[in-house]
């Protein structure tokens, strides 16, 4: 019989540009993250809110990171209404907007935090997704610089509890006065200039990247890379592109310091927040602008050297920027500082994990009166590579919970509800510390048993229930320990013949009566805690 021309073709599976699927050991791990996140936010008086995947457009407004026009970069459509609606961008416009709405009900200062997908409507690439995981945290209703520094302290207690050695991160700090009011002193000031403004700044942006000699190139006529291309500078001249160079390099780089060292104990002796801020304010400190940000920058020193969060640790630095339009004060980024190799071979950092900075006109924009507010957002996805780099054991697979699968020998109806009591005892059982015991997954496809254990070993279960007729009619179960069994079937053949192997075996597959079927995989489950 010939087959039906007319039927439908099967439809194609494919993922989306841009996003993602995750398995099983990345959920989990990612879950065991966000939970250290949580603790460490909750710590420091931080409530959560959870605001929708969706705003209205115009909430978002025109902030949204380095793009020349309004709502660029969003996934938009229209309701029924026509109005506009848009994924959201990030976490912290719509925090503005529930905080406007719900203002009065909210205690002031108001710390929150918050956990969830934004959305860009950009052109993926290599590490750059559509759709990626923030978590952030709030002060809104505070206009003093504490609230600054205290964010800069969370974001440092934050990636050691998440297993970050100190000496391996930094909390870079900079203000947008500061930056504002160089750029005043270049000639860039007012909204006339907002684009080559912005130019400058993204220069300034790439000075880790590209260093002093290619920041010159992007902030005079432009810089042509290794491929040949492009891109066109900010056309500032000698005199301003000198002052500008000399802003940034009030800092040295980390991971150098000032001897050129790159051993962590001399680079962070190297540092002294105070010395930086001096240097800017003697270069800068004509500027009534520049004056206001360094000594916002230097209370938040003294708050962090206070609290014993050395200059290692939260570091002034002139070469943060920040891509967002809504910045007003301060600013900061955490970066890594550890080497890693990449996938061509090349040893590089991994660069910025989370960012944030002062926002004092967001909330503003829907209330009469001017609401004060600073944060920072964890980029989690990012974070988590990290974190597998480091081996932290936030992101080990080996803190799962271990997973026993019950087999089903006979899968007549008469014999199912034996089975299913055998996984329900063993969802119950509790360990010593009153903890559950394992994971129990009772299997219910239709293969046999050769099958069902590579079901099992697919699954990563530590050990297999097997009760067929002769079992059940000795009162008995018989528990496989798949991780014993495995490293016998892979034993030599002279291993196979000694006694010690024959031992083994007996280990890794025995009877016990039914009602001691929770202690003998308590018994397994001992070899491997």
């Amino acid at each position: 019989m010939s087959a039906d021309k007319s039927a439908p073709a099967k439809l194609k599976a494919r993922q989306p540009r841009g996003f993602v699927d995750r398995g099983p050991a990345d959920v989990a791990a990612s879950e065991r993250m966000l939970a250290v996140i949580r603790e460490s936010f909750s710590l420091y008086g931080f409530d959560p809110v959870e605001t929708p995947f969706v705003e209205y457009t115009d909430a978002l407004g025109k902030f949204l990171p380095d793009q020349d026009r309004p709502n660029e970069g969003v996934f938009s459509f229209q309701d029924d209404d026509e109005q506009w609606l848009s994924l959201r961008y990030d976490l912290t416009a719509p925090l503005a907007r529930y905080v406007a709405e719900n203002y009065d009900a909210l205690p002031k200062p108001y710390r929150s935090y918050r956990a969830g997908y934004v959305f860009r409507n950009e052109k993926p690439g290599p590490g750059r997704f559509r759709q990626f995981m923030q978590f952030d945290a709030d002060i809104v209703g505070s206009g003093t610089v504490a609230g600054d520094a205290e964010i800069c302290m969370l974001a440092a207690d934050t990636m050691e509890k998440l297993g970050i050695k100190r000496g391996d991160y930094v909390v870079k700090v900079n203000n947008r006065k500061v930056l504002d009011g160089v750029m005043e002193a270049i000639g860039l000031g007012g909204d006339a200039n907002a684009g080559r403004r912005l130019t400058v700044l993204r220069a300034i942006d790439k000075l880790d990247k590209f260093g002093p000699e290619g920041v010159r190139l992007l902030l005079g006529e432009g810089r042509k890379d290794e491929s040949g291309d492009f891109t066109k500078g900010a056309g500032l001249d000698a005199k301003a592109i000198d002052l500008v160079l000399s802003y940034v390099s009030a800092q040295p780089s980390i991971g150098t310091g000032v001897s050129g060292s790159s051993d962590k104990a001399t680079v962070a002796r190297s540092f002294n927040n105070e010395i930086t801020i001096d240097q800017l304010k003697a270069a800068f400190g004509d500027n009534q602008l520049c004056a206001e940000g360094l000594e916002e920058l230097r209370e938040i020193a003294k708050l962090a050297a206070a609290a014993g969060y050395e200059a290692g640790r939260i570091l002034i630095d002139p070469s943060i920027v920040r891509g967002l339009e809504y910045y007003t004060g301060p600013v900061y980024e955490v970066e890594l500082t550890f080497p890693v190799t990449n996938e061509d071979g090349q040893v590089v950092r991994f660069g910025s994990v989370a960012g944030g900075g002062r926002y004092d006109g967001l909330v503003g924009r829907f209330r009469p009166e001017p609401v004060p507010a600073t944060g920072f957002s964890i980029g989690v996805s990012r974070l988590y590579s990290a974190l597998k780099a480091v081996k932290s054991p936030i992101v080990d697979q080996k803190n799962e919970l271990p997973l026993v699968v019950v087999t089903t020998m006979d899968r007549d109806a008469q014999f199912m509800p034996e089975y299913q009591k055998f996984v329900s005892e063993l969802r119950q059982a509790q360990d010593e510390h009153d903890k559950p015991l394992c994971r129990a997954d009772l299997y219910l496809g239709s293969s046999g048993f050769n099958a069902q254990m590579k079901y099992a070993d697919r699954r990563g279960a530590v050990c297999a229930i097997i009760q067929g007729s002769s079992e059940r009619e000795a009162g008995t179960v018989v528990i496989k320990d798949l991780i014993l069994g495995a490293e016998l079937a892979a034993a030599g053949r002279d291993v196979k013949d000694s006694a010690e192997h024959k031992e083994r075996q007996a280990q890794a597959q025995f009877s016990v009566p039914v009602a001691e079927l929770v202690e003998g995989v308590r018994r397994v489950l001992a070899r491997y805690s």
